[in-house]
């Protein structure tokens, strides 16, 4: 791994080894994929805001082979969409018991726990967290939920939190050459 693809953040070496392993990557939504704002019109519609950067993480680990899923409590229809537009299959919404869709998913994949990611940001995150591979907390995420996670992102979830994710990622299976060398082979022809 040259450094010319290191990410810009620290990754502690235990870190690494649990990203090398990843097969699939599950994120919360709400304070993960989006800054955890709800905004509601005066007519009850929802809307969230969701990062650009993250979006093209997201469709980098696609590429890389990695598997994504979104895993949120709350039903939301623009999550649905942003999901759709990303072409992510496993999206499970209106989820209580986050470990449950988890652990689906995971067998219906035929991986285990060790293979998994999960991001989250909240105290309802926290059984998926224990059991997941790479437990991984955004800075903004709740006290409690930091101090179980094996990773903290440097940037707060809907700014670049799932992009820091993905860095890691491809960084710790070393795919970052292939992946973000192929932008600089693209533009000299």
């Amino acid at each position: 791994m040259g450094a010319q693809w290191e990410p810009e953040f620290y990754v502690p070496e235990e870190v690494r080894e649990r990203a090398a392993r990843v097969r699939l990557a599950l994120f919360d939504v709400d304070g993960v994929l989006t800054d955890g704002t709800i905004y509601v019109d005066d007519d009850g519609k929802e809307t969230k805001g969701f990062h650009v950067h993250d979006g093209h993480g997201l469709k980098l680990l696609q590429r890389a082979g990695i598997e994504i899923g979104i895993i949120t409590t709350r039903e939301s229809r623009a999550v649905q969409h942003r999901a759709a537009e990303l072409g992510i299959d496993h999206v499970f919404t209106g989820r209580w018991d986050k470990l449950n869709a988890a652990t689906q998913l995971a067998q219906d994949l035929d991986l285990n726990f060790s293979q998994c990611c999960f991001t989250g940001d909240d105290v309802i995150d926290i059984p998926v967290l224990l059991e997941s591979g790479l437990a991984i907390a955004t800075s903004n995420a709740h006290h409690i939920t930091r101090r179980v996670a094996h990773w903290i992102t440097p940037n707060a979830g809907g700014n670049g939190a799932v992009r820091n994710v993905c860095d890691l990622i491809l960084y710790a299976q070393s795919r970052t050459d292939g992946i973000y060398g192929e932008y600089f082979r693209r533009s000299r022809g």
